[in-house]
């Protein structure tokens, strides 16, 4: 059985773009399901460690806050994987604020985001290596525009880093093939939180968002027992 090799976390490591080519430098044969479980485990704890110190120290997460939050319309975006990262953080924002719009290239693509910019409005795109063309060459254009720009990215030479209004470092260091997810899921909760923290109408948003999924029946819910003899 093919599984990873058995040592201590690594340090974030630049050299090796390609999943495949992690692959081949980090799984190794003969490792059993515990070390492998111990050494992933140590990765993700320690990319999230670093990117929560970093974010601490640069104030970069309560300014992207105050971006969002003084814009008139929010534009999310991000290709491939960072795509349900683009969704995730859409769901948590347009719980507490309104206008909030996903670009997915189906319900709403860049075209027509880019053919009504204003200087009020904010993207925050999600681009992390392999960075996709698509997703910079949209942030150019929506910069150009005269949009704001958030910047979620894994290093500070990444293609849109530049361009930033705003720019979010995120620790993706792994132990697998693939770059961690769990920083960036963690900064998606973060933004919505803060931004839920000092909008104005959230609470009520909220409450009326409860209503909504009752009269609805949007969730499970278990059958009422009867009362017993």
């Amino acid at each position: 059985m093919t599984e990873l090799q058995e040592n201590t976390a690594p340090t974030p490591d630049r050299s090796l773009p390609s999943p495949q080519d992690r692959f081949g430098e980090r799984f190794r044969t003969n490792v059993s399901a515990e070390g492998v479980q111990a050494r992933v485990m140590e990765a993700e704890t320690q990319s999230l460690a670093q990117t929560f110190a970093e974010l601490a120290a640069s104030g970069a997460a309560p300014r992207a806050a105050a971006v969002i939050l003084g814009a008139r319309r929010r534009y999310i975006s991000g290709e491939g994987k960072s795509g349900t990262y683009a969704a995730l953080l859409g769901a948590d924002l347009s719980a507490t604020l309104s206008n909030v719009f996903v670009v997915d290239g189906r319900a709403l693509n860049p075209l027509a985001v880019l053919s009504d910019v204003r200087s009020s409005d904010v993207l925050i795109v999600f681009s992390l290596r392999r960075y996709r063309s698509e997703t910079v060459r949209f942030g150019e254009a929506f910069k150009a525009a005269g949009g704001q720009l958030v910047v979620v990215t894994d290093a500070d030479d990444a293609p849109l880093a530049p361009l930033a209004d705003v720019r979010i470092h995120v620790n993706t260091g792994s132990a697998s093939y693939a770059d961690s997810p769990t920083a960036v899921a963690a900064v998606c909760q973060l933004l919505g939180t803060l931004t839920a923290a000092s909008a104005k109408g959230a609470r009520r948003r909220l409450a009326v968002r409860d209503e909504l999924a009752a009269t609805l029946d949007l969730y499970h819910h278990e059958p009422e027992k009867e009362p017993e003899a």
